[in-house]
């Protein structure tokens, strides 16, 4: 009999009991052994020995620097469990945007029988393998892990700084988004960014440079998607997906969407004033965008939280062009108001996000705009960058 570890006591791993029923679990925060109400063993990361184990499986978010994957000799990926049983995969990954884009590719696709899955919230071994096709939203982390599975179909979104202290740097984050498609056969296809071009693969390649030129490669008409900004380019990598497998353009159904909140998501406070909660961006790119969004406005931009390692200079270099006014807040906050004054970024250095937002309610015109996209997670003072979207939206409803 297999003798199975796995990593973390999770959604993910609890998923993979149905393949493996006499797996063990091993977890940091659990501190001596106990038995689950299905009668499954966890233990304390600390009991792990490799010498007992043919098959290590982690949980995704588990970094590689973790004791628990330096002593492994067997690791697999979740993915690579169902290299042999999944049916058709489309994966879908990149900094921004994977989440709103794997959303839209199972509204034009469930009509086909399509389910999605992965880092989306539905793990792999809760999916049903019947099922026409898969279409996985899949992260650097999943993907850093998996050696054995590859996609049908990848899409790549750009690909800019995040999760650097968990890679490494930089290049070890790009590497991760690019591993997919080295595995790729013959007749599959990947849509990356032209950067990517030169990636070795026996898969087509389209590459793009922007919407416009991605949208001219599949003849799809911009004018008639309502989705504008960082949305365009979701919608139209769901429906080159679309285009490829079935060869067709649903305009009506894509247009007929509704995104989920946390992104731009725009309201009104008691005075008529614009507030928009984007607490989902929580990089440097996803702020930059929707800084272009309102680059006709003057900004008051809520920054901060848990920054991951990332060099903020790009940001500072991008916010001396603004129009902007920004109000630090979270675990970084210091260092963002030390690069305001290095940059001459107009800054406030506040207690705490309400502080942030009665800051902003003394300043605000009726003709600017109050930004949260703070460029960092969340988990240095909040459950969930939905829960810090959740009090910026209710602490707006009170002014």
């Amino acid at each position: 009999m297999q003798r199975v570890s796995l990593f973390g006591y999770g959604k993910t791993t609890k998923a993979l009991t149905k393949l493996y029923p006499n797996a063990v679990f091993y977890d940091d925060k659990c501190t001596k052994p106990f038995k689950d109400e299905n009668g499954f063993k966890i233990k304390p990361a600390s009991d792990f020995n490799p010498l007992y184990s043919d098959l290590e499986i982690p949980s995704p978010g588990i970094p590689p620097f973790n004791p628990l994957i330096q002593k492994a000799k067997n690791l697999i990926s979740e993915y690579d469990c169902f290299a042999n049983a999944a049916p058709l995969s489309v994966w879908i990954s990149g900094t921004n945007g994977k989440t709103t884009t794997t959303q839209m590719m199972q509204y034009l696709l469930k009509d086909k029988g399509s389910l999605e899955g992965g880092n989306i919230g539905t793990p792999l071994g809760e999916l049903d393998q019947n099922a026409s096709m898969w279409i996985l939203e899949t992260s650097s982390f999943t993907i850093h892990y998996t050696n054995r599975a590859s996609p049908n179909v990848y899409i790549l979104l750009p690909i800019t700084p995040d999760h650097l202290s968990w890679h490494g740097d930089m290049q070890e984050y790009i590497n991760a988004k690019l591993k997919p498609i080295l595995g790729m056969r013959e007749g599959e296809v990947a849509i990356i960014p032209e950067a990517y071009k030169d990636v070795k693969t026996s898969a087509h390649v389209v590459t793009y440079r922007d919407e416009n030129d991605l949208a001219s490669r599949f003849g799809i008409d911009t004018k008639m998607v309502n989705f504008k900004g960082a949305f365009l380019m979701d919608a139209l990598l769901a429906m080159a997906v679309d285009k490829i497998l079935f060869d067709r353009v649903d305009y009506p159904k894509i247009n007929s969407f509704v995104i989920d909140p946390h992104r731009q998501e725009e309201l009104r406070d008691s005075k008529g004033r614009l507030w928009v909660n984007d607490t989902k961006a929580t990089n440097l790119d996803a702020t930059i965008v929707a800084l272009k969004r309102y680059k006709d406005s003057h900004v008051h931009l809520i920054l901060g939280g848990d920054d991951k390692g990332v060099d903020l200079n790009e940001l500072f270099v991008y916010l001396q062009n603004c129009d902007v006014k920004i109000y630090n807040i979270g675990s970084n906050k210091e260092k963002l108001s030390n690069l305001a004054r290095v940059y001459g970024v107009e800054f406030e250095l506040c207690k705490n996000l309400a502080d942030a937002i009665v800051k902003i309610d003394k300043n605000l015109k009726n003709d600017e705009v109050a930004l949260l996209s703070p460029a960092a997670a969340s988990l240095d003072e909040f459950t969930s960058y939905a829960h810090r979207g959740d009090l910026f939206k209710n602490a707006v409803k009170e002014l």
